[in-house]
């Protein structure tokens, strides 16, 4: 029984990650279909993906797009975690912030330095559909999201990719939450959508110095949003 006190996610991860331990999905084997786990948890296909995500983050899967998600262990990697309950840590979650604004300020220098038509018209599309669904942040996170995935593959570092996109995934509540105070602020969105713009417009004129300010800017302004800059040092407050 799915209970209240973990988020959905969670729980359904959990879940899956005990029958994995117990054998139920022995090494090897392939996972359900997205769409018979939600069925089968009586959850929507978005959990499931954020589901996969949290088992791949731990080192229990494998997924490839088109062939499902194949189990690697019985037992989880022991690294370096997000806190399941960093949304509700203000201390936590400035410190998570503080962190993407120096990995994602150096993505950003990085897809400047790198990047080619294929990153800049995934970041182009991404920014497109941010911009239509910018008005209804509830839809938006996932392009949100979408963005700052694609700035991380326009590296062409799979150790950017995979920890940024793990970042971002645990982060998902955040930057929803985040979204849904911009929308609250009069021309707030605005403001927001202009800030992807200009991350954008420095790594697509192969700016690396500029990429990098406007990457941290971004983040510095919604960790601002989220009420979390009074909890960073003077120097990053200031900064």
């Amino acid at each position: 029984m799915l209970t209240k006190s973990l988020t959905l996610t969670e729980q359904v991860a959990r879940q899956i990650a005990g029958d994995i331990a117990h054998g139920v999905y022995p090494v090897g084997a392939k996972l359900p279909s997205g769409r018979v786990l939600a069925e089968q948890y009586g959850v929507s296909a978005a959990v499931i993906r954020e589901v996969t995500e949290r088992l791949r983050a731990q080192g229990l899967v494998q997924s490839r797009q088109g062939s499902g998600s194949v189990v690697l262990a019985r037992t989880g990697a022991q690294g370096f975690q997000v806190p399941a309950d960093i949304a509700v840590s203000r201390e936590q979650l400035a410190s998570v912030y503080e962190l993407r604004m120096e990995l994602e300020g150096g993505a950003a220098a990085l897809a400047a330095e790198r990047r080619n038509a294929a990153d800049l018209e995934a970041m182009a599309r991404a920014l497109a559909d941010l911009e239509h669904h910018q008005h209804h942040p509830e839809h938006g996170v996932e392009h949100d999201i979408a963005f700052h995935l694609a700035i991380a593959a326009a590296t062409h570092n799979p150790f950017y990719q995979d920890l940024l996109q793990y970042l971002n995934l645990q982060l998902r509540l955040a930057v929803s939450t985040a979204r849904a105070n911009s929308r609250q602020l009069a021309g707030m969105t605005d403001a927001v959508h202009h800030e992807h713009v200009a991350v954008f417009e420095a790594i697509r004129d192969h700016d690396a110095p500029r990429a990098r300010r406007m990457a941290e800017r971004h983040l510095r302004q919604a960790a601002s949003r989220l009420r979390l800059d009074s909890l960073f040092p003077a120097s990053r407050q200031t900064s």
